[in-house]
């Protein structure tokens, strides 16, 4: 029983990972290119170190520690440097791809560079 929930989770990802894969091959843009392998690297990574975890849980002395932490490290340290790389990106003023519609850091960042005057 063991073996099919590892393998599922496996599987799992395998799918994620690829599919972030794809995302940094396909999409036109690094910011389209940073949220397919942020999210789903992040997604395929925790579900292959949490397949081992169940594993070695299963057949050796118990659950290892390293193994959670490195669920919880990737979980909060993938998404950060994703938007961080993007971020940085985009004030080094690499260009949007042409059918971008809406650029919600424009008024982020023209709203930093202002500072409200309401004091």
């Amino acid at each position: 029983m063991i073996e099919v929930i590892v393998s599922l989770l496996l599987l799992v990802g395998l799918i994620f990972t690829f599919a972030g894969s794809l995302g940094l091959l396909r999409l036109p843009d690094i910011f389209c290119r940073m949220h397919a392998t942020g999210k789903s690297s992040t997604l395929g990574v925790i579900g292959i170190v949490l397949a081992s975890f169940i594993y070695f849980s299963a057949s050796e002395a118990g659950p290892s520690i390293k193994e959670l932490l490195t669920i919880v490290f990737v979980f909060l340290g993938g998404p950060v440097g994703a938007h961080m790389i993007a971020r940085a990106a985009y004030r080094s003023q690499i260009p949007l791809h042409e059918r971008t519609i809406v650029n919600e850091w424009k008024t982020i960042e023209e709203n930093v560079a202002e500072p409200s005057q309401d004091a």
